[in-house]
């Protein structure tokens, strides 16, 4: 059993470096303690248990949250938006599923930074629609340093990003229309020039690539092929839909009980699973 620790606080601890250092001490948990924890969590409501899991990953909040320092917003204010991402992914992590929580986790983690970057910085007057957010993430990553886009370049991104040419270059003209020298620090001791470097290949966001590319190639259709038409219908709704159903709408439209659907669900993906294994080997 994972040794109960207080629950560190930026606050309570003086100062984000010593956050840092509090939270790199809480153990990373196995396999078997993670999935113990999490179904001591759903099955009894143990708050125990859910707190070592939180605490087991408050370095991943770090991690990520260290990504969104380009946008010029406090450290510590990043991390605990991350942390209430955190908190919300544990609540709804289904051990049954077979997935780690670290990567069950990353969504909940980045939509949660993801608002709070929105709701504050001040330049942000054109991210209303999803299409528009995924443009003003990703549009930094995509655009080559100091360089203005050229009107192919515009286009290129907007299909890709299926936004309007003209909000690409809105929103360009926003994130980067201001002069400003690269070594000059704000308040809080940040420079531009430590966020002008290409992040695209930082192991995580290569092996986040990888395993998109992996579910939304061929791969993905050949796996739902594989299974019957309950089971596909079940996984598109529930994994691949803009807003996914619960299992109780989708036990009203089959006529059996949600468990039923969940378990219909675990099958499944453990058959799509066993596909891409299979696939991995091929290749």
């Amino acid at each position: 059993m994972t040794q109960a620790l207080t629950f560190p606080t930026i606050s309570a601890v003086g100062n984000l470096d010593a956050y840092i250092q509090a939270a790199k001490r809480f153990p990373v948990l196995t396999e078997e303690e993670e999935f113990r924890l999490a179904g001591r969590f759903r099955e009894k409501n143990d708050l125990e248990a859910a707190r070592q899991l939180v605490l087991s990953h408050l370095r991943l909040v770090i991690s990520i949250a260290r990504g969104y320092l380009g946008y010029g917003l406090p450290h510590a204010d990043l991390i605990q938006e991350g942390n209430i991402g955190l908190m919300k992914a544990v609540k709804r992590f289904d051990p049954a599923r077979g997935v780690r929580l670290v990567s069950f986790a990353i969504h909940w983690i980045k939509a949660e930074i993801h608002e709070y970057v929105l709701r504050n910085w001040r330049m942000v007057k054109l991210a209303t629609t999803k299409a528009q957010r995924k443009l003003f993430f990703n549009l930094r990553g995509m655009k080559p340093a100091n360089e203005v886009l050229t009107p192919a370049q515009i286009e290129d991104i907007s299909h890709k990003l299926s936004v309007k040419p003209e909000e690409v270059a809105e929103m360009e003209t926003r994130l980067f229309g201001r002069d400003e020298s690269l070594e000059r620090s704000d308040e809080d001791g940040f420079s531009p020039i430590a966020y002008l470097e290409d992040r695209s290949n930082e192991p995580l966001r290569v092996l986040e690539r990888r395993a998109a590319d992996r579910m939304q190639g061929p791969g993905l259709q050949a796996a739902l092929r594989a299974l019957d038409d309950r089971g596909r219908r079940i996984v598109e709704a529930r994994w691949l839909a803009d807003e996914p159903a619960t299992l109780q709408a989708l036990a009203v439209e089959f006529g059996v009980s949600a468990e039923r659907i969940r378990q219909i669900e675990t099958k499944a993906m453990q058959k799509m699973r066993a596909h891409f294994e299979d696939q991995k080997t091929e290749d």
